[in-house]
């Protein structure tokens, strides 16, 4: 009962969201305009005052994350990632190529990727290790975003946006491929003073389809430590900001056999926001990927994820 009324207030958000986009997608546009001559201290705009004009949130101060899903505003971005994972007798490659575009707040992205595991198992009768590899395109994704508040100290040292989100994964019958998976979200972005940037998203999966797999449901959770250095800060030649980023993703699952088993896995890496290159601007992210509590442990021993980003 509590999760079908955990996903029920999900879904009454994302809904919300979605209304709110219509008015605000206008709104958005220049939400400066909306600021009153005879009352310069009302940034409140949207409807019921929602949102603040003051929020740096869609203004490229948030670092694209690595692991965790984005959530911050992006108005036209091309992003290019590749992740390599090792294990006990797994390898794993996948890359990813995924395009986001922006209606007013709204965020609208479509992803595809591209998956291969390999598996080395020692086989005692022969003496030698079998090598099988499965791969293929993974579940082409499509979701959406939108923040429902912000909030904006009157110093401006705190910027805070809340949001709901959705994403629907479907399945292209492929080795790696086989469940629609559908992922109600909220989010949380948080500017602290002008460094310091904090982005947490929780999200309730569900797998449909066939079992084992078919039925599974989980709550997948990031967060997403930030720290940006202007080029003022660090002068490296044709670099606008540097950005070191800690993550923790983790899942845990919820029902089935393995109900109550979480795993948790950490990425040290930073990311280059590189000078425009006329009106489109570079950023480049490494990561090293390392597993944190032993359900991780069972799946990663180490890996490597970069990331390239067009915003433009």
């Amino acid at each position: 009962m509590a999760q079908r009324r955990f996903v029920g207030a999900l879904v009454a958000g994302i809904g919300l969201a979605i209304v709110i986009a219509g008015p605000s997608s206008v709104m958005a546009a220049d939400p400066g305009s909306l600021v009153s001559d005879a009352d310069s201290k009302d940034f409140r705009y949207g409807p019921l005052g929602l949102f603040d004009s003051r929020s740096v949130y869609g203004k490229g101060v948030f670092p694209e994350p690595f692991l965790v899903n984005d959530s911050d505003l992006e108005v036209n971005e091309l992003r290019l990632d590749w992740f390599h994972q090792e294990s006990k007798g797994h390898v794993n490659d996948s890359a990813k190529a995924e395009f986001e575009k922006s209606f007013g707040l709204m965020t609208l992205d479509f992803e595809v990727p591209y998956e291969r595991d390999t598996f080395s198992t020692f086989n005692p009768a022969s003496g030698r290790t079998d090598v099988s590899r499965a791969e293929g395109v993974g579940n082409i994704a499509i979701g959406a975003r939108h923040p429902v508040f912000q909030f904006v100290s009157d110093g401006e040292t705190i910027d805070n946006t809340f949001g709901v989100a959705l994403e629907l994964a479907f399945p292209v019958n492929s080795a790696v491929s086989k469940h629609t998976e559908i992922v109600p979200k909220i989010f949380n972005d948080l500017r602290i003073g002008e460094h310091f940037t904090l982005q947490t998203v929780v999200g309730y999966s569900f797998l449909l389809g066939s079992k084992p797999e078919g039925g599974a449901q989980a709550l997948e959770y990031g967060v997403v430590f930030g720290y940006a250095i202007p080029h003022q800060e660090l002068p490296l030649p044709d670099v606008e900001t540097l950005i070191p980023v800690f993550e923790l993703r983790g899942d845990t699952l919820l029902n089935q056999g393995n109900a109550g088993h979480n795993s948790l896995v950490g990425n040290l890496a930073f990311r280059v926001n590189l000078k425009a290159i006329g009106a489109v601007q570079p950023r480049l992210g490494v990561g090293y990927v390392f597993p944190i509590d032993q359900g991780a442990r069972d799946d990663l021993r180490w890996g490597i994820i970069t990331s390239l980003v067009f915003d433009f």
